[in-house]
């Protein structure tokens, strides 16, 4: 069963925003489905003011947060998302995953996060929200663990994604085993290293460039993940595809992240405007 609950967000976020600039609404919302995942997920959903002509459908944007994080950071932490919802015409989800790594746990059936995104929470919004269902006015990004997860589920899945960005992420998971629960949900690398293989962003570049996504990915200079991303920039020059990736100072870290989302956005606007 689908639950939703509309009402605005917290009033301390909005009121980190100028008076000018609050026209947008902030759905929090609940989606299950027993059959994928054990518990509902949650999730916040900033619906622009143009809204309110019903006849009016919008482009939508997904982004994932990062390993400790949930539904409600990053408008929390960057209250201009709104702002730019309403300025782009663009409904933006940003749901919680828990520490899952978006992946499908195999042989845990309540655990099937991939899945649910695909099969529950985007035909949710779709059929709750005035979006238009079309890869072409679809994107996802994500932080850290989020960008993983936005660059692996685009390139998995590009019949929903037309767009697909990361921002400080773990784009090659293998050389953390021992790092953020990874292990828990696919196993060691020992075990199984085919399943890690097939599991990273960094062993998919046959796929991402069978994808035919639009692509920005960025990493902090001083950030425990500038390698893996520079090494992926190398590898999709080498293989050809069609990219943006920028490596900007910075660390790991909100002040980076809140910067960097404008930037996604903006890249979003940009490929939902030229569709």
């Amino acid at each position: 069963m689908q639950k939703l609950l509309r009402h605005l967000l917290l009033a301390s976020i909005a009121a980190l925003l100028p008076a000018t600039a609050a026209a947008f609404s902030v759905d929090t919302i609940s989606v299950s489905e027993p059959r994928l995942l054990d518990n509902p997920m949650p999730a916040l959903v900033a619906v622009p003011d143009a809204a309110a002509d019903t006849s009016l459908r919008f482009p939508t944007v997904y982004l994932l947060h990062g390993y400790g994080g949930d539904h409600t950071n990053w408008l929390a932490k960057q209250p201009r998302i709104g702002e730019l919802a309403d300025r782009y015409g663009i409904v933006v989800v940003t749901p919680g995953a828990g520490n899952t790594w978006y992946f499908d746990a195999p042989g845990k059936p309540g655990q099937q996060v991939e899945t649910f995104f695909i099969e529950a929470l985007v035909p949710y919004i779709d059929a709750n929200y005035p979006t238009i269902d079309s890869r072409a006015k679809r994107a996802i990004s994500g932080l850290s663990m989020g960008g993983h997860g936005a660059l692996r589920m685009a390139t998995r899945h590009p019949q929903i994604f037309g767009a697909a960005a990361s921002m400080s992420g773990g784009v090659d998971i293998r050389p953390f085993e021992n790092r953020w629960g990874i292990k828990d949900i696919i196993g060691t690398r020992q075990s199984n290293p085919a399943a890690w293989d097939n599991a990273t962003v960094a062993g998919m570049i046959p796929q991402i460039k069978e994808a035919g996504l639009a692509i920005l990915f960025d990493c902090g200079v001083d950030d425990f993940f500038a390698d893996v991303n520079n090494s992926l920039h190398s590898a999709m020059v080498e293989a050809g595809i069609p990219h943006d990736y920028i490596s900007r100072p910075g660390n790991h870290s909100w002040k980076y992240w809140g910067n960097s989302v404008l930037y996604h956005l903006l890249f979003f606007n940009e490929f939902f405007s030229r569709q």
